[in-house]
């Protein structure tokens, strides 16, 4: 355990009654816009036209855009809408894939980390992009929980955006070269406040697995998760806060379960049910599948217990590229026919286990909940101050969270040294791949690896921890050390961490589009610190080209090979990596 001065060692934290005036404050200014989704449908906000589509059964879909190029961004915005109604169907909200540059206060974008995603450069951006069709704007990554969370609020409500998150990221997500959680904290709780204070019901979305459910073991502090948001952004600030989840949630019970549970922990309507991508594989064949599967399983709760979550066809090409526009389209109408078909299978479902498993994660999320909030207040945590709560989670971390007041019993051979009341599913896949992955291996690679008694540190250049995960998994049996740099990990702390640990390589798990900027700025830290050791990088191996005139990214895994990295398109690439650097017989 800690202390509450190890936790907070700062000698004084912001007021967070001035803060949270200061938000309200703003709110006098800035109000929500106009758009044509809220004229279309006549609404005033889009939880109202959610609670009338839960009503009336409708189930509505959801789809993601954004292309580095305003321009064919606001064509996508108008085509795909447009292509959908020629078949009698509708896109009802739009989720924006801006950048992780947008989460730097723009006075200090310039010379920071981009990814392959949108920077819009001012409000009228925001605004020109959902004027194109009437669909309702769903601003979520990188505007809340980040540092330029109140600027990103303000340019939103103007565009006519009642949806706005992502508070998720805010737990895990820590942007590339800025450490001041402090700052980011604060301008989390005025932006929070800022939606608060407007005039109509706003949601304050929360993607559960950018935040802490994709590092806990057990669905029911998942759920835990969800009351403890509530706590803070409704009971302290005043907002209604919606969830949503879904790439993690893999088996289709345990989804449906969840979306039972989520039912009974949060009335508020949900924002959508994000597609199961980790079910996806290289051959588009297959990964139809996996879309399927998931879209059942989500059609099937809002239809027997609707919440408002929007279903999310993912294009099954979202785990080679970025989506392009007829990809779009075509998961859109792939989607929109299974509503209707999903109909003649109703009468066939027993929603029955479904609803047991959802209420025994309802019931370990509520002591997981109660656990945590009296850990905190012991440490010393006020649980009426916004700022210090959310701090304090942040700082503590899912894993500990786990560890210290999970709601399973303990069992020392588990993940976190408890047995999970529900299994997270993609966890439990991620350890049944790394075997496999281990089983294909030569005995005698296996055997050279394990009295070479190498280390590898490890390390992920974003927030998505899947890939280091699996890497570690695979690693561990094999003889072969950890030396653990984190997730989100700036380059100088991964050399840092690599020369204090007397690494033999850097292992770095990519996925957000820089790739090639981040192992330059690894390979300089390293020159600077004198410490030469090979480089393996995989995971999504793109970037948007300089100059690009098409705003898709590329794969560069041939120009990081050029830079002397080690380019592992399969864990098993780098094993066989591994393997040169083991004694030779």
């Amino acid at each position: 355990m800690i202390d509450r001065k190890t936790l907070f060692p700062e000698p004084a934290l912001p007021d967070a009654a001035a803060l949270i005036a200061a938000g309200k404050a703003l709110a006098r200014d800035h109000r929500v816009g106009s758009c044509p989704f809220l004229k279309e449908y006549g609404v005033a906000s889009e939880s109202a036209f959610k609670r009338r589509a839960a009503a009336d059964g409708t189930v509505m879909l959801h789809a993601q855009i954004g292309f580095r190029d305003m321009a064919k961004s606001r064509r996508a915005w108008a085509e795909i809408a447009e292509r959908v109604a020629k078949h009698g169907h509708r896109v009802h909200r739009y989720g924006i894939c801006l950048d992780q540059n947008m989460g730097y206060p723009q006075a200090r974008r310039k010379g920071m980390p981009k990814g392959t995603g949108m920077i819009l450069k001012g409000v009228e951006d925001f605004v020109a992009l959902t004027q194109e069709a009437p669909v309702a704007p769903h601003y979520g990554d990188f505007m809340l929980g980040l540092p330029a969370a109140v600027e990103n609020v303000c340019a939103a409500l103007a565009a006519g955006s009642t949806s706005i998150g992502n508070l998720g990221q805010y737990f895990t997500y820590r942007l590339p070269l800025w450490d001041d959680e402090v700052a980011t904290t604060a301008a989390t709780v005025t932006a929070l406040a800022l939606i608060a204070a407007q005039p109509v019901e706003m949601l304050v979305h929360s993607n559960l697995d950018d935040g802490f459910v994709a590092l806990f073991t057990d669905m029911a502090c998942a759920l835990g998760a969800v009351l403890l948001e509530r706590d803070i952004v409704e009971g302290l600030i005043g907002a209604p806060v919606t969830h949503c989840y879904g790439h993690t949630f893999s088996d289709p019970l345990t989804r449906l379960a969840f979306q039972r549970a989520l039912a009974e922990a949060n009335p508020t309507p949900g924002s959508m049910v994000y597609g199961n991508t980790v079910s996806y594989r290289d051959e588009e064949s297959v990964s139809y599948a996996g879309l399927a599967s998931y879209l059942m399983a989500d059609i099937v709760g809002q239809r027997t217990r609707p919440t408002g979550h929007a279903i999310n066809p993912v294009p099954v090409t979202e785990t080679k590229r970025i989506p392009d526009i007829d990809e779009i389209v075509d998961a859109q109408l792939f989607a929109n026919r299974l509503v209707e078909r999903s109909q003649g299978w109703m009468a066939m479902f027993d929603l029955a286990e479904a609803d047991r498993i959802g209420q025994e994660i309802v019931a370990g999320g509520r002591r997981f909940h109660v656990r945590v909030r009296a850990g905190l207040a012991e440490i010393g945590v006020d649980l009426q101050n916004p700022l210090e709560f959310l701090l304090a989670l942040r700082r503590i971390g899912p894993k500990r969270l786990e560890e210290w007041w999970g709601p399973g019993a303990e069992a020392r051979e588990r993940p976190r040294g408890r047995r999970p009341v529900v299994p997270a599913t993609t966890l439990v896949e991620l350890e049944t791949q790394a075997n496999a992955i281990a089983a294909g291996i030569a005995p005698g690679q296996r055997e050279a690896l394990r009295k070479a008694g190498l280390k590898a540190c490890v390390a992920t250049s974003d927030v998505h921890e899947y890939g280091k995960i699996l890497l570690e998994s695979t690693l561990k049996p094999m003889g072969v050390a950890v030396v653990d740099a984190g997730i989100n990990a700036d380059p100088a702390a991964v050399v840092a961490a690599a020369k204090a640990g007397g690494a033999d390589c850097i292992a770095v798990s990519t996925f957000n589009g820089f790739a090639l900027e981040y192992v330059t700025m690894l390979q300089k830290e390293m020159a600077r610190a004198g410490l030469a050791i090979p480089v393996f990088v995989g995971g999504r191996l793109n970037q948007v080209p300089d100059g690009s005139n098409t705003s898709l990214p590329v794969d560069v895994g041939a120009e990081l090979a050029d830079r002397g990295a080690v380019v592992c398109r399969r864990i098993e690439d780098m094993l066989d990596g591994l393997g040169r650097l083991t004694p030779q017989p």
